[in-house]
């Protein structure tokens, strides 16, 4: 990467050129009868054409996914290679679409800023889709807000089945980062207000809604998989669902624009779809099912993300999202950094543009992992090395060295500041890799497999924990899934994604610790047990400088700050 000035991630996108959407939608076979304008540079496409596509296929895409090592403050740049590699496959001529997931305002607002790629490997329009959109996670926000309203009417008026207030497991809420509503006491005021209980927000991408609309294969099923949401028990330990509320429909009728895939085009001109946006840490961390399948059908090659590093994303992906959809990755790659592996080699982040070829090589460890929990999915990894302009000639062989003995191509990168052709080597790499790949259809549990088993098999095999310890609630909750009838359910293991462990301090490889499991939430719309670990919450807090504070909007309506 150059030493010199190089423009700013807004100045970049700003000066973009876009096509018009009708364009991008011609190049996956798509005319102007089958899109929904949204302006002149975003559409979505209908769902009678998503339809016919699904089942008369232009294509029959190869599937590579995308994900990292564990995340660092330094940053890896996942969905800049992501974007970044669809733009490789386009300057060669290359069929090719992505499929990615829509960035949270609250993270955008918080520590991350931006999410739409950065420097030449972006998708545009970069402000709209870092905030608004089209409005798809308002609709999840709503819809996820009437069933908690509904809850509480339930409540109020005495209504069979009648759910224990103090056994109510639907919060509410909003896609900000905000500690401060984690726990709330709602009903206050007298008998009109309600019944007074317990209650919260969390962040809408953690909502189960959004799993749902990401897992959903049409309306039926959408409306299938909301009747089948859990909101809370009876004093008998009976479930009471969404079904019992008699909203389904209604739930159903706020998301169906949402259900419909949205589709942009990264800089250059390559489509991508981007819909849909749970977080790994706490959900499935994928674009939705539709969306994926919609660019498999229409294109050769298509690149999807697998949310934070592969022990998260990477292993949901497989073991929940590929099985609901039907389709496999035929090629993984796994996203490194030097400035990464060397706060896992325990730099500091304000050492880290110091040469220090020895501290890649303490971080090694970190890498090495991952590329064998790729391998227990019968996929062998291809690492991307993400350059920064401070990496030197010393330490750029000294992840490459580490990777030869891993029997694992290495291929550096600079999709940030040269756009697609900053990775062209990799986007040849993996058109041949996959030509001669079948998909890899394998998980790591069967679904019969009790929810211990699941747990214990995702703790040992992909994290490297060497027990799984149930606090008293966890415990309970297993009792009650047993009861019901839940426990042949996915796990969705929710834990931090700063480390391979439960707990956010232990970097590198840690070994012989304990995966805590402290509660764990029925999410049977979406088909998974959501298990909870550590201390991570479904609700995120704003940082000390949160990037809210260097955004602005100038008076000709220029929005700056995003990144």
């Amino acid at each position: 990467m150059p030493t010199t000035p190089f423009p700013s991630d807004e100045e970049i996108a700003r000066n973009a050129v876009h096509l018009p959407i009708s364009e991008i939608a011609l190049k996956l076979g798509f005319g102007p009868g089958d899109l929904i304008p949204y302006g002149s540079a975003i559409a979505k496409l209908k769902m009678e054409t998503v339809r016919k596509r699904l089942e008369n296929p232009r294509a029959a895409g190869k599937l590579i996914l995308v994900s990292a090592i564990t995340p660092t403050p330094a940053g890896e740049g996942k969905t800049t290679i992501s974007v970044g590699l669809t733009q490789a496959f386009h300057e060669l001529g290359l069929p090719v679409a992505a499929a990615l997931r829509e960035p949270s305002l609250g993270p955008c607002f918080g520590v991350k800023g931006g999410a739409a790629g950065g420097g030449k490997a972006q998708v545009l329009p970069m402000e709209s889709i870092n905030l608004h959109f089209t409005g798809d996670i308002h609709a999840v926000t709503t819809a996820h807000n009437l069933i908690s309203a509904s809850v509480d009417h339930h409540l109020f008026y005495n209504t069979q089945p009648l759910p224990d207030p103090n056994q109510v497991v639907w919060n509410r809420v909003m896609d900000m980062n905000d500690r401060a509503l984690r726990e709330i006491i709602v009903g206050l005021g007298g008998s009109k207000n309600g019944i007074p209980r317990q209650t919260g927000f969390d962040i809408t991408a953690a909502s189960e809604i959004m799993a749902v609309l990401c897992l959903a294969s049409g309306y039926r099923d959408l409306k299938d998989r909301i009747s089948k949401i859990v909101i809370g028990y009876t004093r008998e330990g009976s479930p009471v669902t969404v079904a019992d509320l008699k909203i389904a429909g209604a739930v159903a009728a706020l998301l169906r624009d949402a259900l419909q895939p949205n589709l942009v085009q990264a800089i250059g001109g390559a489509p991508v779809f981007i819909h849909g946006g749970p977080f790994a840490n706490i959900a499935q961390g994928a674009n939705s099912l539709l969306a994926t399948r919609l660019a498999l059908a229409s294109a050769d090659y298509v690149v999807t993300e697998a949310g934070f590093g592969f022990d998260l994303g990477g292993e949901k992906f497989f073991d929940i999202v590929s099985r609901s959809g039907g389709f496999y990755p035929s090629a993984v790659v796994l996203v490194a950094t030097i400035r990464a592996l060397k706060m896992h080699g325990g730099t500091a982040k304000e050492n880290l543009s110091v040469p220090d070829p020895d501290a890649v090589l303490r971080g090694r460890e970190n890498l090495e992992k991952h590329i064998e929990n790729v391998r227990k999915f019968g996929v062998e990894p291809v690492v991307a090395l993400n350059r920064f302009h401070t990496d030197s000639a010393e330490e750029t062989e000294a992840v490459l060295s580490v990777c030869r003995e891993s029997e694992t191509d290495c291929i550096p990168v600079n999709f940030w500041a040269e756009g697609g052709r900053g990775g062209l080597e990799l986007a040849r790499t993996l058109a041949n890799l996959v030509s001669g790949n079948p998909p890899a259809e394998n998980r790591l549990y069967d679904m019969e497999s009790g929810p211990e088993e699941k747990i214990d098999r995702i703790a040992r095999q992909i994290y490297g924990a060497a027990r799984v310890d149930y606090l008293p609630k966890a415990k309970s909750a297993l009792k009650s899934i047993y009861q019901n009838g839940y426990q042949n359910l996915d796990v969705c293991i929710s834990k931090t994604q700063n480390s391979l462990s439960d707990n956010p301090k232990l970097t590198g490889r840690p070994r012989e610790f304990t995966l805590t499991v402290r509660d764990i939430v029925v999410s049977a719309g979406a088909g998974f047990l959501v298990v909870l670990t550590g201390d991570l919450m479904r609700m995120p807090g704003l940082p000390p400088s949160p990037a809210s504070r260097q955004m602005d909007l100038t008076d000709d309506g220029t929005i700056t700050g995003l990144f």
